[in-house]
Protein backbone atom coordinates (compact mmCIF):
# COMPACT_ATOMS: atom_id res chain seq x y z
CA UNK A 1 0.00 0.00 0.00
CA UNK A 2 1.42 3.68 -0.86
CA UNK A 3 0.37 7.04 0.34
CA UNK A 4 0.16 9.85 -1.96
CA UNK A 5 2.52 12.72 -1.01
CA UNK A 6 -0.51 14.83 -0.62
CA UNK A 7 -1.89 12.69 1.99
CA UNK A 8 1.92 13.32 3.48
CA UNK A 9 1.87 17.26 3.02
CA UNK A 10 -1.57 17.62 5.03
CA UNK A 11 0.00 14.96 7.95
CA UNK A 12 -0.03 16.14 12.05
CA UNK A 13 2.38 19.01 12.27
CA UNK A 14 2.37 18.66 15.87
CA UNK A 15 5.89 18.56 16.97
CA UNK A 16 6.76 17.24 20.98
CA UNK A 17 8.81 19.85 22.73
CA UNK A 18 11.01 16.88 24.27
CA UNK A 19 11.75 13.03 23.13
CA UNK A 20 14.41 10.64 23.61
CA UNK A 21 15.84 10.74 20.22
CA UNK A 22 15.65 13.03 17.32
CA UNK A 23 16.61 11.24 13.91
CA UNK A 24 17.44 14.00 10.87
CA UNK A 25 16.30 11.89 7.35
CA UNK A 26 13.62 9.67 6.77
CA UNK A 27 15.33 7.51 4.33
CA UNK A 28 16.27 3.67 4.95
CA UNK A 29 18.76 5.13 7.66
CA UNK A 30 16.29 7.20 9.55
CA UNK A 31 13.32 4.67 8.94
CA UNK A 32 15.09 1.97 10.30
CA UNK A 33 16.79 4.19 13.28
CA UNK A 34 12.79 5.57 13.84
CA UNK A 35 12.06 1.38 14.17
CA UNK A 36 14.89 0.08 16.46
CA UNK A 37 14.09 3.38 18.91
CA UNK A 38 10.61 2.26 19.06
CA UNK A 39 11.69 -0.87 20.05
CA UNK A 40 13.06 0.39 23.38
CA UNK A 41 10.16 1.93 24.26
CA UNK A 42 11.91 5.22 23.66
CA UNK A 43 10.16 8.43 22.08
CA UNK A 44 11.75 9.70 18.79
CA UNK A 45 10.63 12.29 15.89
CA UNK A 46 12.17 12.10 12.52
CA UNK A 47 12.63 15.39 10.59
CA UNK A 48 12.61 15.38 7.00
CA UNK A 49 13.61 17.70 4.49
CA UNK A 50 11.35 16.15 1.61
CA UNK A 51 7.51 14.99 1.67
CA UNK A 52 7.46 11.81 1.60
CA UNK A 53 10.03 8.42 2.74
CA UNK A 54 12.98 7.16 0.40
CA UNK A 55 15.90 9.52 1.10
CA UNK A 56 17.87 9.34 -2.29
CA UNK A 57 15.39 7.56 -3.90
CA UNK A 58 12.91 10.41 -3.13
CA UNK A 59 14.90 12.66 -4.32
CA UNK A 60 16.92 11.31 -7.37
CA UNK A 61 14.01 10.96 -10.37
CA UNK A 62 16.07 11.64 -13.19
CA UNK A 63 15.70 9.44 -16.28
CA UNK A 64 17.06 6.27 -15.67
CA UNK A 65 17.69 6.78 -11.87
CA UNK A 66 18.41 3.07 -10.89
CA UNK A 67 19.85 1.03 -7.92
CA UNK A 68 23.56 -0.59 -8.67
CA UNK A 69 23.13 -3.46 -6.20
CA UNK A 70 20.49 -6.51 -7.01
CA UNK A 71 17.10 -5.69 -5.42
CA UNK A 72 16.89 -9.18 -3.55
CA UNK A 73 20.16 -8.01 -1.75
CA UNK A 74 19.23 -4.33 -1.42
CA UNK A 75 16.40 -4.75 0.73
CA UNK A 76 16.24 -4.93 4.69
CA UNK A 77 17.10 -8.14 6.62
CA UNK A 78 15.49 -6.90 9.89
CA UNK A 79 12.22 -8.39 8.88
CA UNK A 80 11.75 -11.45 7.51
CA UNK A 81 7.94 -10.88 6.97
CA UNK A 82 8.75 -8.37 5.07
CA UNK A 83 11.15 -10.12 3.24
CA UNK A 84 8.52 -12.70 2.27
CA UNK A 85 5.72 -10.22 1.63
CA UNK A 86 7.70 -7.91 -0.67
CA UNK A 87 7.28 -8.93 -4.61
CA UNK A 88 10.40 -7.06 -6.42
CA UNK A 89 10.11 -6.91 -9.97
CA UNK A 90 13.83 -6.18 -11.34
CA UNK A 91 16.73 -7.28 -11.03
CA UNK A 92 18.18 -4.34 -10.58
CA UNK A 93 15.12 -2.01 -9.63
CA UNK A 94 14.74 1.52 -11.01
CA UNK A 95 13.73 4.71 -8.92
CA UNK A 96 10.20 4.38 -8.19
CA UNK A 97 10.27 0.70 -7.86
CA UNK A 98 12.60 1.47 -4.90
CA UNK A 99 10.44 4.73 -3.71
CA UNK A 100 7.21 2.03 -3.31
CA UNK A 101 9.31 -0.21 -1.53
CA UNK A 102 10.27 2.48 0.78
CA UNK A 103 6.53 3.06 1.02
CA UNK A 104 5.61 0.08 2.11
CA UNK A 105 8.28 0.03 4.83
CA UNK A 106 7.00 2.99 6.08
CA UNK A 107 3.51 2.09 6.06
CA UNK A 108 3.71 -1.57 7.42
CA UNK A 109 5.93 -0.45 10.55
CA UNK A 110 3.32 2.91 11.02
CA UNK A 111 6.78 4.98 10.19
CA UNK A 112 5.14 8.22 9.08
CA UNK A 113 2.91 9.02 12.67
CA UNK A 114 6.46 10.12 13.80
CA UNK A 115 7.96 11.83 10.79
CA UNK A 116 7.51 15.35 10.28
CA UNK A 117 8.13 16.22 6.25
CA UNK A 118 8.98 19.05 4.82
CA UNK A 119 10.78 20.47 7.64
CA UNK A 120 14.67 21.12 7.16
CA UNK A 121 16.87 20.55 10.42
CA UNK A 122 19.16 23.79 10.00
CA UNK A 123 20.85 23.92 13.74
CA UNK A 124 21.18 21.23 16.80
CA UNK A 125 23.84 22.71 19.68
CA UNK A 126 24.23 20.72 22.93
CA UNK A 127 23.70 21.81 26.40
CA UNK A 128 26.83 20.55 28.54
CA UNK A 129 24.72 21.35 31.82
CA UNK A 130 21.01 19.34 31.19
CA UNK A 131 23.14 16.78 28.84
CA UNK A 132 20.03 17.42 26.02
CA UNK A 133 20.48 17.89 22.53
CA UNK A 134 18.56 21.35 21.03
CA UNK A 135 17.29 20.69 17.43
CA UNK A 136 16.10 23.82 15.78
CA UNK A 137 14.41 23.31 12.39
CA UNK A 138 13.22 25.94 9.29
CA UNK A 139 9.53 25.97 10.29
CA UNK A 140 10.77 27.36 13.93
CA UNK A 141 10.01 23.83 16.12
CA UNK A 142 12.53 23.42 19.03
CA UNK A 143 12.47 20.15 20.23
CA UNK A 144 15.05 18.68 22.58
CA UNK A 145 16.18 15.45 22.64
CA UNK A 146 18.94 12.52 25.10
CA UNK A 147 20.05 11.37 21.53
CA UNK A 148 20.75 12.96 18.30
CA UNK A 149 20.90 10.69 14.98
CA UNK A 150 22.00 12.03 12.02
CA UNK A 151 20.94 9.86 9.33
CA UNK A 152 21.44 12.18 6.55
CA UNK A 153 22.76 10.00 3.48
CA UNK A 154 26.29 10.16 2.05
CA UNK A 155 25.01 11.40 -1.07
CA UNK A 156 22.51 13.57 -0.36
CA UNK A 157 23.59 17.42 -1.16
CA UNK A 158 24.09 18.14 -4.86
CA UNK A 159 26.57 20.56 -5.84
CA UNK A 160 26.47 22.68 -9.11
CA UNK A 161 29.34 23.04 -11.14
CA UNK A 162 31.73 26.11 -10.66
CA UNK A 163 30.99 27.58 -13.85
CA UNK A 164 30.06 30.93 -14.69
CA UNK A 165 26.77 32.26 -16.02
CA UNK A 166 24.67 29.39 -14.67
CA UNK A 167 22.05 31.55 -13.65
CA UNK A 168 21.90 33.49 -16.95
CA UNK A 169 20.83 30.65 -19.17
CA UNK A 170 17.23 31.47 -20.83
CA UNK A 171 16.00 28.01 -20.74
CA UNK A 172 15.22 25.50 -18.62
CA UNK A 173 17.94 23.71 -16.21
CA UNK A 174 17.43 20.58 -14.08
CA UNK A 175 19.77 18.95 -11.60
CA UNK A 176 19.59 15.29 -11.69
CA UNK A 177 19.38 15.04 -7.43
CA UNK A 178 16.59 17.38 -7.63
CA UNK A 179 14.45 16.26 -10.84
CA UNK A 180 10.95 17.41 -10.85
CA UNK A 181 8.43 14.75 -9.69
CA UNK A 182 5.94 15.18 -12.53
CA UNK A 183 8.77 14.66 -14.75
CA UNK A 184 10.63 16.04 -17.98
CA UNK A 185 9.54 15.92 -21.76
CA UNK A 186 12.69 16.10 -23.60
CA UNK A 187 11.49 15.46 -27.06
CA UNK A 188 12.18 17.57 -29.68
CA UNK A 189 14.23 19.59 -27.60
CA UNK A 190 18.21 20.43 -27.80
CA UNK A 191 19.82 19.29 -24.79
CA UNK A 192 22.96 19.81 -23.14
CA UNK A 193 24.21 17.27 -20.35
CA UNK A 194 27.58 18.11 -17.95
CA UNK A 195 28.56 15.24 -16.35
CA UNK A 196 29.30 11.58 -16.73
CA UNK A 197 29.16 10.00 -13.44
CA UNK A 198 26.43 7.82 -11.86
CA UNK A 199 23.17 10.33 -12.72
CA UNK A 200 24.83 10.96 -16.04
CA UNK A 201 25.46 7.61 -17.21
CA UNK A 202 22.12 6.85 -16.46
CA UNK A 203 20.04 9.50 -17.79
CA UNK A 204 22.10 10.05 -20.71
CA UNK A 205 20.46 7.24 -23.07
CA UNK A 206 17.30 7.86 -22.01
CA UNK A 207 17.55 11.44 -22.86
CA UNK A 208 18.91 10.59 -25.98
CA UNK A 209 15.73 8.48 -26.79
CA UNK A 210 13.76 11.50 -26.64
CA UNK A 211 15.82 14.40 -27.35
CA UNK A 212 16.01 15.95 -30.76
CA UNK A 213 19.50 16.89 -30.50
CA UNK A 214 21.78 15.83 -27.57
CA UNK A 215 25.50 17.34 -26.32
CA UNK A 216 27.51 15.65 -23.57
CA UNK A 217 29.75 17.46 -21.57
CA UNK A 218 32.58 15.01 -20.06
CA UNK A 219 35.27 16.54 -18.38
CA UNK A 220 36.53 13.08 -17.03
CA UNK A 221 34.87 9.81 -18.74
CA UNK A 222 33.72 7.00 -16.13
CA UNK A 223 33.73 2.89 -16.06
CA UNK A 224 31.07 2.08 -16.54
CA UNK A 225 29.95 -1.86 -16.53
CA UNK A 226 26.69 -3.40 -18.04
CA UNK A 227 23.91 -3.82 -15.54
CA UNK A 228 22.17 -7.21 -17.70
CA UNK A 229 19.34 -5.69 -15.74
CA UNK A 230 15.70 -7.63 -16.67
CA UNK A 231 12.24 -8.85 -15.06
CA UNK A 232 13.09 -11.75 -12.05
CA UNK A 233 12.14 -14.55 -12.73
CA UNK A 234 9.48 -16.39 -10.20
CA UNK A 235 11.36 -19.17 -9.61
CA UNK A 236 14.41 -17.07 -8.33
CA UNK A 237 12.69 -15.05 -5.73
CA UNK A 238 11.05 -17.93 -4.60
CA UNK A 239 14.50 -19.68 -4.40
CA UNK A 240 16.02 -16.44 -2.74
CA UNK A 241 12.80 -15.86 -0.11
CA UNK A 242 13.59 -19.94 0.59
CA UNK A 243 16.97 -19.12 1.66
CA UNK A 244 16.63 -15.51 2.82
CA UNK A 245 18.43 -16.59 6.26
CA UNK A 246 21.44 -17.67 4.89
CA UNK A 247 21.94 -15.01 2.29
CA UNK A 248 21.46 -12.75 5.25
CA UNK A 249 24.30 -14.06 7.09
CA UNK A 250 26.47 -14.36 4.06
CA UNK A 251 26.05 -10.48 3.04
CA UNK A 252 27.23 -9.57 6.60
CA UNK A 253 30.30 -11.80 6.29
CA UNK A 254 30.74 -10.34 2.69
CA UNK A 255 33.50 -7.76 2.49
CA UNK A 256 31.51 -5.83 -0.27
CA UNK A 257 28.09 -6.12 2.09
CA UNK A 258 27.39 -8.53 -1.43
CA UNK A 259 27.96 -12.28 -1.14
CA UNK A 260 30.65 -13.24 -3.86
CA UNK A 261 32.91 -15.37 -4.30
CA UNK A 262 36.11 -14.37 -2.62
CA UNK A 263 39.25 -14.57 -5.37
CA UNK A 264 42.06 -16.14 -4.55
CA UNK A 265 44.97 -15.30 -7.04
CA UNK A 266 46.48 -12.42 -8.41
CA UNK A 267 45.77 -10.70 -11.55
CA UNK A 268 49.33 -11.10 -12.67
CA UNK A 269 50.09 -14.85 -11.64
CA UNK A 270 47.27 -16.02 -14.87
CA UNK A 271 48.11 -16.36 -18.40
CA UNK A 272 47.14 -13.04 -20.31
CA UNK A 273 44.46 -15.60 -22.04
CA UNK A 274 42.98 -17.40 -18.74
CA UNK A 275 42.66 -13.42 -17.40
CA UNK A 276 40.95 -12.20 -20.67
CA UNK A 277 38.73 -15.11 -20.53
CA UNK A 278 37.76 -14.70 -16.81
CA UNK A 279 37.07 -10.68 -17.95
CA UNK A 280 34.37 -11.73 -20.79
CA UNK A 281 32.77 -14.18 -18.15
CA UNK A 282 32.07 -10.93 -15.85
CA UNK A 283 31.41 -8.42 -18.45
CA UNK A 284 28.71 -11.35 -19.64
CA UNK A 285 27.57 -11.51 -16.20
CA UNK A 286 27.00 -7.89 -15.82
CA UNK A 287 26.64 -5.93 -12.30
CA UNK A 288 29.10 -3.83 -10.09
CA UNK A 289 31.47 -6.62 -8.25
CA UNK A 290 31.52 -9.43 -11.12
CA UNK A 291 34.55 -7.66 -12.53
CA UNK A 292 36.36 -6.05 -10.00
CA UNK A 293 35.92 -9.41 -7.78
CA UNK A 294 37.53 -11.70 -10.51
CA UNK A 295 41.04 -11.30 -8.58
CA UNK A 296 42.85 -10.61 -5.35
CA UNK A 297 44.93 -7.11 -6.19
CA UNK A 298 42.73 -5.16 -8.79
CA UNK A 299 42.20 -2.23 -6.15
CA UNK A 300 45.66 -2.61 -4.83
CA UNK A 301 47.95 -3.19 -7.53
CA UNK A 302 48.77 -0.86 -10.54
CA UNK A 303 50.08 -3.52 -12.98
CA UNK A 304 46.75 -5.36 -11.94
CA UNK A 305 44.89 -2.60 -12.57
CA UNK A 306 46.06 -1.88 -16.06
CA UNK A 307 45.10 -5.12 -16.94
CA UNK A 308 41.44 -4.50 -16.09
CA UNK A 309 41.78 -1.07 -17.82
CA UNK A 310 43.07 -2.42 -20.80
CA UNK A 311 40.19 -4.49 -21.10
CA UNK A 312 37.36 -2.17 -20.36
CA UNK A 313 38.93 0.44 -23.00
CA UNK A 314 38.94 -2.30 -25.49
CA UNK A 315 35.56 -2.82 -24.54
CA UNK A 316 34.30 0.82 -25.23
CA UNK A 317 35.97 0.81 -28.39
CA UNK A 318 34.32 -2.69 -29.93
CA UNK A 319 31.13 -0.38 -28.86
CA UNK A 320 31.69 3.26 -29.75
CA UNK A 321 31.75 3.00 -33.49
CA UNK A 322 33.92 6.41 -33.98
CA UNK A 323 37.74 6.41 -32.69
CA UNK A 324 38.17 9.64 -31.52
CA UNK A 325 34.42 9.44 -29.32
CA UNK A 326 34.93 5.92 -27.97
CA UNK A 327 39.19 7.18 -27.09
CA UNK A 328 37.24 9.98 -25.17
CA UNK A 329 34.96 7.89 -23.55
CA UNK A 330 37.96 5.78 -22.45
CA UNK A 331 39.33 6.66 -18.54
CA UNK A 332 43.00 7.12 -17.52
CA UNK A 333 43.02 6.63 -13.94
CA UNK A 334 42.85 2.92 -12.22
CA UNK A 335 39.61 1.48 -12.95
CA UNK A 336 37.42 1.60 -8.96
CA UNK A 337 39.32 4.59 -7.73
CA UNK A 338 35.90 6.44 -8.70
CA UNK A 339 32.97 4.53 -8.07
CA UNK A 340 32.11 2.67 -11.16
CA UNK A 341 28.99 3.40 -13.11
CA UNK A 342 26.17 0.62 -14.10
CA UNK A 343 24.49 1.12 -17.19
CA UNK A 344 21.75 -0.20 -19.84
CA UNK A 345 23.22 0.66 -23.13
CA UNK A 346 25.55 4.05 -21.99
CA UNK A 347 28.62 3.42 -24.65
CA UNK A 348 25.87 2.55 -27.72
CA UNK A 349 23.95 5.77 -26.85
CA UNK A 350 27.20 7.57 -28.49
CA UNK A 351 26.17 5.71 -32.09
CA UNK A 352 23.05 8.03 -32.41
CA UNK A 353 23.53 10.21 -34.78
CA UNK A 354 21.71 13.21 -32.73
CA UNK A 355 24.29 12.79 -29.58
CA UNK A 356 27.40 14.37 -29.58
CA UNK A 357 30.44 14.04 -26.98
CA UNK A 358 32.15 17.22 -26.39
CA UNK A 359 35.73 16.14 -24.28
CA UNK A 360 35.96 19.16 -22.04
CA UNK A 361 40.01 18.53 -21.57
CA UNK A 362 40.96 19.38 -24.98
CA UNK A 363 37.31 22.37 -25.19
CA UNK A 364 36.69 22.96 -21.63
CA UNK A 365 33.59 25.33 -20.58
CA UNK A 366 34.21 28.81 -20.75
CA UNK A 367 30.22 30.11 -19.57
CA UNK A 368 26.94 29.79 -19.44
CA UNK A 369 25.07 31.84 -21.80
CA UNK A 370 21.46 32.76 -22.21
CA UNK A 371 21.57 30.27 -25.42
CA UNK A 372 23.29 27.60 -24.24
CA UNK A 373 26.77 26.74 -23.46
CA UNK A 374 29.85 28.46 -24.43
CA UNK A 375 33.08 26.40 -24.67
CA UNK A 376 36.74 27.37 -25.86
CA UNK A 377 36.22 26.80 -29.19
CA UNK A 378 32.05 27.60 -29.84
CA UNK A 379 28.77 28.16 -27.96
CA UNK A 380 26.38 24.80 -28.28
CA UNK A 381 22.77 26.45 -28.79
CA UNK A 382 20.55 24.55 -26.45
CA UNK A 383 16.90 24.56 -25.13
CA UNK A 384 17.69 22.51 -21.59
CA UNK A 385 20.48 21.99 -19.87
CA UNK A 386 21.03 18.81 -17.06
CA UNK A 387 23.39 19.17 -14.31
CA UNK A 388 24.59 16.05 -13.82
CA UNK A 389 27.26 17.22 -11.39
CA UNK A 390 27.09 15.09 -8.34
CA UNK A 391 26.81 15.59 -4.56
CA UNK A 392 29.06 17.24 -1.50
CA UNK A 393 29.32 13.72 -0.34
CA UNK A 394 29.66 11.84 2.82
CA UNK A 395 30.01 15.01 4.93
CA UNK A 396 28.08 17.59 3.30
CA UNK A 397 24.92 16.87 4.94
CA UNK A 398 26.46 16.99 8.56
CA UNK A 399 28.30 20.12 7.75
CA UNK A 400 25.19 22.07 6.68
CA UNK A 401 23.82 21.86 9.58
CA UNK A 402 24.60 24.27 12.48
CA UNK A 403 25.84 20.99 14.88
CA UNK A 404 27.63 22.57 18.34
CA UNK A 405 28.71 20.37 20.64
CA UNK A 406 31.36 20.50 23.84
CA UNK A 407 31.90 24.22 24.42
CA UNK A 408 30.12 25.46 21.49
CA UNK A 409 32.46 24.22 19.03
CA UNK A 410 30.93 23.91 15.59
CA UNK A 411 31.45 20.40 13.82
CA UNK A 412 32.25 22.15 10.70
CA UNK A 413 35.05 23.92 12.56
CA UNK A 414 36.23 20.74 14.17
CA UNK A 415 36.47 18.96 10.58
CA UNK A 416 38.11 21.78 9.15
CA UNK A 417 40.94 19.67 7.87
CA UNK A 418 38.72 16.64 7.02
CA UNK A 419 36.33 14.54 8.84
CA UNK A 420 37.43 13.03 12.13
CA UNK A 421 35.45 10.61 13.23
CA UNK A 422 35.35 6.83 15.86
CA UNK A 423 33.89 4.49 13.51
CA UNK A 424 32.38 6.71 11.60
CA UNK A 425 29.52 6.68 14.16
CA UNK A 426 30.35 9.08 16.91
CA UNK A 427 33.14 12.24 17.14
CA UNK A 428 35.11 13.85 19.87
CA UNK A 429 33.41 16.72 21.60
CA UNK A 430 30.05 15.47 20.26
CA UNK A 431 28.40 13.68 23.07
CA UNK A 432 25.41 11.51 22.09
CA UNK A 433 25.67 12.18 18.81
CA UNK A 434 25.26 9.19 16.19
CA UNK A 435 26.70 9.08 12.70
CA UNK A 436 24.41 6.48 9.86
CA UNK A 437 27.01 5.33 7.76
CA UNK A 438 29.09 8.29 8.57
CA UNK A 439 33.04 9.14 7.30
CA UNK A 440 34.80 6.66 8.32
CA UNK A 441 33.16 3.98 7.73
CA UNK A 442 32.94 1.42 4.65
CA UNK A 443 29.42 2.83 3.84
CA UNK A 444 29.56 4.03 -0.06
CA UNK A 445 32.39 1.12 -0.96
CA UNK A 446 28.97 -1.31 0.29
CA UNK A 447 25.92 -2.29 -0.40
CA UNK A 448 24.59 0.69 1.56
CA UNK A 449 21.35 -0.98 3.07
CA UNK A 450 23.74 -3.54 5.15
CA UNK A 451 25.99 -1.18 6.45
CA UNK A 452 23.00 1.31 7.12
CA UNK A 453 21.71 -1.77 9.08
CA UNK A 454 24.70 -2.41 10.70
CA UNK A 455 25.05 1.08 12.13
CA UNK A 456 21.39 1.17 13.20
CA UNK A 457 21.89 -1.63 14.95
CA UNK A 458 24.93 -1.11 16.81
CA UNK A 459 23.60 2.37 17.71
CA UNK A 460 20.32 0.89 19.18
CA UNK A 461 22.47 -1.61 21.02
CA UNK A 462 24.13 1.51 22.33
CA UNK A 463 21.63 3.83 23.61
CA UNK A 464 20.01 -0.02 25.03
CA UNK A 465 23.58 -0.28 27.00
CA UNK A 466 23.08 3.65 28.47
CA UNK A 467 19.69 2.99 29.65
CA UNK A 468 20.03 -0.60 31.44
CA UNK A 469 22.98 0.65 33.28
CA UNK A 470 21.62 3.82 34.14
CA UNK A 471 24.48 5.72 32.01
CA UNK A 472 23.83 9.30 30.47
CA UNK A 473 26.18 9.88 27.81
CA UNK A 474 28.32 8.34 25.24
CA UNK A 475 31.01 10.28 23.36
CA UNK A 476 34.49 9.36 21.57
CA UNK A 477 37.45 9.89 23.12
CA UNK A 478 39.86 11.58 21.26
CA UNK A 479 42.59 8.86 21.13
CA UNK A 480 40.63 6.81 19.85
CA UNK A 481 39.47 8.75 17.10
CA UNK A 482 42.74 9.81 16.55
CA UNK A 483 43.87 6.12 16.26
CA UNK A 484 41.08 5.57 14.07
CA UNK A 485 41.62 8.00 11.25
CA UNK A 486 45.23 6.97 11.34
CA UNK A 487 43.95 3.43 10.93
CA UNK A 488 41.76 4.33 7.92
CA UNK A 489 44.20 6.32 6.29
CA UNK A 490 46.45 3.58 6.13
CA UNK A 491 43.67 1.19 5.12
CA UNK A 492 43.18 3.47 1.93
CA UNK A 493 47.14 4.34 1.33
CA UNK A 494 47.58 0.04 0.82
CA UNK A 495 45.05 1.01 -2.07
CA UNK A 496 44.80 2.29 -5.32
CA UNK A 497 41.86 5.15 -3.85
CA UNK A 498 44.07 7.88 -3.15
CA UNK A 499 46.00 8.02 -6.25
CA UNK A 500 42.76 9.51 -8.13
CA UNK A 501 40.90 12.44 -7.51
CA UNK A 502 37.10 11.60 -6.78
CA UNK A 503 34.44 12.70 -4.72
CA UNK A 504 35.96 9.37 -1.98
CA UNK A 505 38.22 12.45 -1.49
CA UNK A 506 36.07 15.29 -1.82
CA UNK A 507 38.06 16.33 -5.33
CA UNK A 508 34.84 17.45 -6.96
CA UNK A 509 34.09 20.07 -4.06
CA UNK A 510 36.19 23.36 -4.26
CA UNK A 511 38.29 24.09 -0.90
CA UNK A 512 36.88 20.58 0.50
CA UNK A 513 40.31 18.88 2.08
CA UNK A 514 41.22 15.83 -0.04
CA UNK A 515 40.81 13.13 2.66
CA UNK A 516 39.74 9.22 1.36
CA UNK A 517 36.73 8.91 3.68
CA UNK A 518 35.52 5.74 3.37
CA UNK A 519 36.72 2.84 5.48
CA UNK A 520 38.70 0.26 2.83
CA UNK A 521 39.61 -2.58 5.02
CA UNK A 522 35.95 -4.07 4.11
CA UNK A 523 32.32 -4.42 5.76
CA UNK A 524 33.37 -7.80 7.34
CA UNK A 525 36.68 -6.76 8.77
CA UNK A 526 34.77 -3.24 10.38
CA UNK A 527 31.30 -4.96 11.49
CA UNK A 528 33.73 -7.49 13.88
CA UNK A 529 36.12 -4.33 14.83
CA UNK A 530 32.28 -2.84 15.57
CA UNK A 531 31.22 -5.60 17.76
CA UNK A 532 34.48 -5.85 19.69
CA UNK A 533 33.72 -2.46 20.45
CA UNK A 534 30.73 -3.08 21.85
CA UNK A 535 31.45 -6.30 23.50
CA UNK A 536 34.42 -4.68 25.81
CA UNK A 537 32.05 -2.27 27.28
CA UNK A 538 32.40 0.43 24.38
CA UNK A 539 35.98 1.07 24.45
CA UNK A 540 36.79 4.25 23.04
CA UNK A 541 34.00 6.10 24.06
CA UNK A 542 33.84 7.74 27.37
CA UNK A 543 30.34 6.49 29.34
CA UNK A 544 28.98 8.76 32.21
CA UNK A 545 26.48 8.65 34.68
Amino acid sequence: MSVSEQDVLTASRTVPSAVDVVIVGAGFSGMYMLHRIRGLNLSAIVFEAGSDVGGTWYWNRYPGARVDVESLAYSYSFSEELEQEYEWQERYPAQPEILRYARHVAERFDLRRDIRFDTRVTAATYDEKARRWLVRTGRGDAVTARFLVMATGCVSVPKLPEIPGVDRFGGVSYHTANWPHEGVDFTGLRVGVIGTGASGVGAIPVIAEQAADLTVFQRTPAYSFPARNRRLRPDEIADMKANYRAFRKAQRESGFGVPIAVPTRSALEVSPEEREAAYERAWAEGGLYSLMNTYTDLYTSQAANDTVKRFIHRKIREIVKDPRTAADLCPDYPVGTKRPCLDTGYYETYNRENVHLVNLRRTPIVEVTERGIRTSDREHVLDAIVYATGFDAMTGALTNVDIRGRGGVSLKESWRDGPRTYLGIGTAGFPNMFMITGPGSPSVLTNMIVSIEQHVEWVADAIAYLQSRGLATIEATRQAQDTWVDHVNLVAGYTLFPKTDSWYTGANVPGKPRVFMPYAAGFNRYRKRCDEVAARGYTGFTLSA
